[in-house]
């Protein structure tokens, strides 16, 4: 797996994105630059690009993050309770804070998404038969069981609609103004590849981690605390994406190996290309309406994922 033939996919992926849309754009038009059309380009079609690159990126690299520190293939925050302890966040804040401010909803949720995730671990260190696939099942129930806890506070207090609508992952609403909390997202993302060697050592296990003299519980922790703010800063702007953080990781490992250091680029430029080939897939499928992009990524990730499934035991090898 070359890199540069990733990055010149997701450059002509990204051109190709540009310009696909209800409002035909082409090329030709930006040269007006007074014409409506310029206006689009700049206030929706720019901003949703970059936020499709970050997201990809992010939640990519947060799912080789997981699999590294919990030592386990097919876990990811779709699989282990990350998205949706973020989803219990959105609603508690609305729930009991319903004057906090954007930033505070932020903290709330990254908050939750951090508690859901070290709960997570807490219950893996617990858990005597560490199957390959027992363990990602545990992690859906597990997120399943906050899921629950959501939508039935959802439904009782008549919040379920806000939540589902505000959950959608989808690109469809992304103009300038409403994408750049994924920037925080980029800093989390450069101190991951700085931590990438730690990581590795990490996901060998504590005690080969202590004799190297490496502390495992601030790698851990700092592991964690990353894949929290990329999650959190995804499910807020943009919602709840799924099997990205699962799939892309492992189809690097395939090629490169387990070094994080070495797959980290590798991942988030795959990451990008796949879920640019998804929300394509999305505007062109039913155009001039478009499908959200979670439900592209769903259909083609769960098929992916189904058969990694049933080949685990070779993917974990």
């Amino acid at each position: 797996m070359r890199l540069w033939v990733l990055i010149i996919s997701a450059i002509i992926l990204s051109f190709i994105s540009l310009f696909i849309g209800a409002i035909d754009i082409k090329p030709t038009d930006l040269l007006d630059f007074e014409s409506d059309k310029v206006q689009i380009f700049l206030i929706s079609r720019v901003p949703r690009l970059i936020a499709i690159i970050l997201a990809g990126a992010g939640m990519s690299i947060a799912g080789l993050i997981m699999q590294s520190l919990s030592r386990n293939k097919f876990v990811s925050p779709t699989t282990a309770g990350t998205l949706d302890a973020a989803k219990l966040g959105i609603l508690i804040s609305m729930l009991f804070f319903s004057q906090a401010t954007y930033m505070q909803q932020i903290i709330f949720c990254f908050v939750f998404a951090l508690i859901g995730t070290l709960l997570f671990m807490q219950i893996l260190d617990r858990i005597k038969f560490k199957d390959v696939i027992f363990v990602p099942l545990i992690g859906i129930m597990y997120g399943n069981i906050l899921s629950a806890i959501t939508t039935f506070l959802g439904y009782e207090t008549d919040l379920l609609q806000n939540v589902q609508t505000w959950l959608m992952g989808s690109f469809t609403l992304i103009i300038a103004g409403r994408y750049e909390l994924l920037y925080v997202s980029i800093p989390a993302v450069i101190i991951a590849y700085l931590f990438a060697s730690k990581f590795t050592v990490a996901g060998m296990g504590e005690d080969f981690s202590k004799n190297l003299g490496l502390s495992y519980k601030f790698v851990l922790n700092t592991g964690l605390i990353l894949v929290a703010i990329i999650s959190t800063t995804v499910v807020l702007t943009v919602g709840v994406i799924p099997f990205l953080g699962l799939i892309v990781p492992n189809i690097v490992s395939l090629y490169l190996g387990d070094h994080l250091q070495k797959t980290i680029p590798h991942t988030a430029a795959l990451g990008v290309v796949f879920l640019l080939i998804c929300d394509i897939l999305g505007r062109v499928l039913i155009h001039p309406y478009e499908i959200p992009v979670n439900i592209t990524v769903a259909v083609i990730g769960s098929a992916i994922f189904l058969t990694m499934l049933f080949r685990g035991r070779a993917y974990a090898k």
